[in-house]
């Protein structure tokens, strides 16, 4: 049984709750979302600290600055030379501006890194995900964490971490110098800096759920093109368009409606920011004036005063963009975090796997090219809990090299039958041995290495006819290649095509026929040179005469490989040395095609549909 063999109202009413409800991200709590940053940080902590050493230079360069200014003040106020201060002021202005430049190009680099590792690591992950996993989820959602949600990265785990750090010290030693000149002035900043400060802390929560609520629209919009474009033909043959425009703008809608929400309190933010900064100001202004007038300060310190006030504003923005950058960053850390708990599988001996490939050293299940045995021990097993089981009890035995067919109804189980040999999905009861070991017992990579599998819809990929073949066997030679060319009747078409082996085959193979992209399919598996052939519905899209030959050519494979063979069109498989007719989830009978034709009624009436027998009276 395929996913396609799920019950249908099941697919419904997955979809409808997805639809409406949209992606769901577990909200972390800060100390999880610290942890997460700071795995990501952590690599390039070096980089980092130096980058914030070089700002933190810099903003020492610029603290500098006001009390340069208050000298040059006090000289002119004396009728001094003022030639050296001056000359002293401009070399601290470039050398402060070339010191922030150094430390922001490293600081920008580090970030790229940053997103790069986050990118590798995830992609990694989601590759490796168990197909239950996948099947659960949607892949526009999964490549928008990946291409959307890592770009946040770069600046929170950089650019935000160290602008709180060195806006904050440099905030403090900026009030500090503030305060050596006049702690009056400074109490009036401060109590205007915090009054506005506080209504800032209060639409930072506001800005953390516009984030996230539009990284997730951005996810439905990839997860609603990926399903357009991967089925752009029945999309178009439909006349479709305009719903799947509209459905996507919505899409699209929500997310500009959540960016602008979370924009409408950024501005607000950034507004008290400038706010607090008028209104000290204005305050200083007034009130230190009144102090120069009366003799409590000098005019130089008022001057240099209102620059540190005015210096004041850098860190202090820093800060509200850390805070701002920190609540977004957030939400794309609790989306990447959510994917990386998805399960994944094993990847032990993934080295030793292809080693033995191309060595052809022994394994511990047999030696590399002898055929393999496989056995079915009472399975049971159901795609989730809350669906009906799709085997039950289902038992077999294939000895060796031939050829074993499955056959039955729609749903009787038999394409989970390869499913849970290639471990895609894992047994809830029984066994399901390959040489006598049970699966769970071999090293995924391992396993799959001896297996050349066929899925039903043949799927092929984007790129060139042999990058296609040479998938599942990076190594193979252009020998090989064209002897399984020829094997699976694809010569005739590389000597026609264009730019032969080297040809593009379009999206999911578009340039190609239905026929041609399974024999694609068939040529890659046996490129592989497996020791056991899993062909599903392997030539349901070929014509009589491609039909014919192929089977020759399975028949030929047979001799020395186990295949294993599900068909609905029994003229495939009546030359089978054995076949398994299932039915409900259950082996009901297993014999030669005479021998089913005359023992079991649901195999003659197959038989007989398809014109390979005749209904037995019994049966009518």
């Amino acid at each position: 049984m395929s996913r396609a063999e799920i019950p249908a109202q099941t697919a419904e009413k997955n979809e409808t709750t997805t639809e409406k409800n949209g992606p769901t991200t577990p909200g972390l709590s800060a100390g999880e979302t610290w942890r997460a940053l700071y795995a990501h940080f952590r690599p390039h902590r070096g980089l980092v600290a130096l980058g914030a050493v070089f700002a933190l230079v810099g903003a020492v360069t610029g603290l500098m600055q006001p009390l340069a200014a208050k000298e040059l003040v006090d000289r002119l106020s004396q009728d001094e030379s003022v030639t050296g201060i001056l000359i002293a002021l401009t070399a601290l202005v470039v050398l402060g501006t070339v010191i922030e430049a150094t430390g922001g190009y490293i600081l920008s680099r580090t970030a790229e890194s940053v997103v790069l590792a986050a990118r590798r690591t995830l992609i990694g992950r989601l590759l490796r995900l168990k197909l239950p996993e996948m099947e659960r989820s949607q892949p526009g959602d999964l490549m928008s964490r990946i291409s959307s949600d890592t770009t946040l990265l770069r600046a929170v785990t950089t650019q935000s971490i160290v602008a709180a750090g060195t806006g904050g010290l440099t905030a403090v030693a900026t009030v500090v110098m503030m305060g050596m000149m006049d702690m009056v002035l400074l109490g009036v900043t401060l109590g205007v800096i915090v009054l506005i400060g506080g209504c800032v802390g209060l639409v930072m929560p506001k800005i953390a759920q516009a984030a996230t609520r539009s990284q997730e629209a951005v996810g439905e919009i990839s997860t609603r093109l990926e399903r357009a474009f991967g089925a752009f033909r029945t999309l178009k043959a439909s006349g479709a368009e305009e719903r799947e425009t509209a459905i996507i703008g919505a899409a699209a809608e929500d997310a500009w409606r959540h960016g602008v929400r979370s924009a409408k309190w950024e501005s607000v933010a950034w507004s008290s920011v400038g706010l607090a900064v008028q209104v000290s100001f204005l305050a200083v202004l007034g009130i230190g004036g009144a102090r120069v007038a009366s003799g409590a300060i000098s005019v130089s310190t008022l001057v240099a005063f209102l620059l540190f006030l005015f210096y004041l504003i850098d860190p202090v923005s820093k800060l509200v963009e850390a805070a701002t950058q920190y609540q977004e960053g957030s939400a794309a850390i609790a989306r990447i975090v959510e994917a990386e708990r998805l399960e994944t599988e094993e990847t032990e001996s993934t080295e030793e796997t292809e080693s033995a490939e191309s060595t052809g050293r022994t394994t511990p299940a047999g030696k590399t090219g002898q055929a393999a045995s496989v056995a079915f021990e009472n399975v049971s097993f159901r795609y989730r809990d809350d669906l009906p089981p799709v085997h039950h009890g289902v038992s077999f035995e294939v000895p060796g090299a031939g050829m074993t067919a499955f056959v039955g109804p729609s749903g009787a189980g038999k394409t989970t039958v390869f499913g849970l040999i290639e471990r895609f999905y894992e047994a809830d009861g029984g066994r399901i041995l390959i040489d006598g070991r049970d699966v769970r017992d071999w090293p995924t990579a391992e396993l799959r290495a001896s297996i050349g599998y066929v899925e039903q819809d043949a799927p092929v990929l984007a790129g060139t006819l042999r990058e296609n073949l040479v998938f599942a066997s990076p190594d193979a030679t252009d020998g090989q290649i064209r002897e399984v060319l020829v094997r699976a009747r694809l010569d005739a078409l590389v000597d026609r095509l264009p730019e032969g082996l080297d040809t593009v085959v379009g999206h999911r193979g578009s340039k190609l026929s239905g026929g041609e992209r399974q024999r694609v399919a068939i040529a890659r598996a046996l490129l592989r040179r497996p020791r056991l052939l899993l062909l599903d519905e392997a030539t349901s899209q070929l014509d009589a005469v491609n039909e014919m030959a192929l089977r020759d050519v399975v028949a030929e494979v047979s001799r020395e490989v186990t295949v294993l063979v599900v068909a609905h069109r029994l003229s495939t498989v009546t030359l089978a040395d054995r076949i398994v007719v299932m039915d409900a989830g259950r082996v009901r009978a297993v014999g030669t095609h005479q021998e089913l034709v005359a023992g079991d009624p649901l195999y003659g009436e197959l038989a007989a549909t398809q014109f390979l027998a005749t209904v037995p009276e019994s049966a009518v």
